[in-house]
């Protein structure tokens, strides 16, 4: 039985993730050619080692103390999946908050798990104050059909530092 909570100090530690599997096998791509969106031949696998997913899980608790939100998925006391909204609201009537983190572990995926950490990351974005979640968003195939199916769209406005930081993503936003 998954169970889905609001994640805290007191439900996450700098462990929590240690049993998480991040691994993603990507084939195609989006990438912005002459203007156009197409799907590109680029392979590879993602994956997180133990320092990785320390790293992260860190993140969480350093947004959650900055107040930021975070939300998971536990079966059989394992985190499943998570979702971290970022501080502060940005965009031009600071409508946009950050969703910085949201991953459902490989073994989980395909389940329903991601749908329901994003309905409850968007009512913790209207908790916010934000009109629209912002997402920096993988560009792989499997990823962008996700987030797509979601409801998600090209982002009206750019986060410079966001798509800066991470330049093959794709810039993508919810409407809440």
């Amino acid at each position: 039985m998954v169970i889905y909570e609001q994640i805290r100090i007191d439900n996450f530690g700098g462990g929590s993730l240690d049993g998480f599997i991040r691994r993603q096998v990507v084939t195609e791509c989006w990438r912005r050619v002459d203007g156009h969106w197409k799907l590109l031949p680029i392979a590879y696998v993602e994956d997180w080692d133990l320092e990785g997913r320390r790293k992260r899980a860190g993140r969480i608790l350093r947004g959650i103390q900055e107040g930021g939100m975070a939300y998971g998925a536990w079966e059989d006391g394992k985190v499943i999946g998570f979702t971290r909204l970022a501080l502060p609201l940005f965009g031009s009537r600071n409508q946009y908050v950050d969703l910085a983190q949201f991953h459902v572990s490989e073994p989980y995926r395909g389940r329903g798990i991601g749908k329901e950490l994003f309905r409850m990351a968007c009512a913790g974005a209207r908790a916010l104050g934000a009109s629209k979640l912002y997402i920096s968003a993988h560009s792989a195939k499997e990823t962008m059909a996700a987030y797509q199916a979601l409801g998600c769209v090209e982002a009206e406005e750019i986060n410079q530092a966001l798509a800066d930081k991470e330049p093959c993503d794709v810039q993508l936003e919810y409407s809440l």
